[in-house]
């Protein structure tokens, strides 16, 4: 899985289409197995493309792939205090919850528990 991979599924965040956007998330996704490549995903701007794709998702799908990739970059301590720097937080927070995907719900406590484990103030 190499870089040119990892470029198209960022680029695949910017296409308006729902589906893409899912398709992208999900590759980086798995992509993110280890520090080196979580790292390089937020180095090409991956991790925040996933905080804009969560903060302008209308649908739930693609809530919760946003919501999964970022779980998976989230695994990396260099990750989160990206990911904290760009806002993940808030955007986060302000994602409604569902009484259809409980899976949405679990993922942004972990989230959140990530960020609060690193001693990041998540009060906001």
């Amino acid at each position: 899985m190499g870089d040119n991979l990892m470029h198209q599924s960022v680029s695949l965040l910017h296409v308006k289409d729902p589906l893409f956007k899912r398709m992208g998330a999900s590759r980086l996704a798995r992509f993110a197995i280890d520090d080196q490549r979580r790292m390089k995903i937020v180095e090409i701007g991956g991790a925040q493309e996933l905080l804009n794709m969560l903060g302008s998702a209308r649908d739930e799908r693609t809530q919760k792939e946003a919501l999964k990739a970022l779980s998976a970059l989230s695994k990396s301590d260099e990750a989160v205090k990206a990911l904290h720097n760009g806002g993940a937080i808030s955007v986060i927070k302000s994602t409604p919850d569902t009484f259809e995907d409980a899976e949405i719900g679990a993922y942004k406590s972990n989230l959140l528990k990530r960020f609060q484990d690193l001693r990041y103030d998540i009060s906001s």
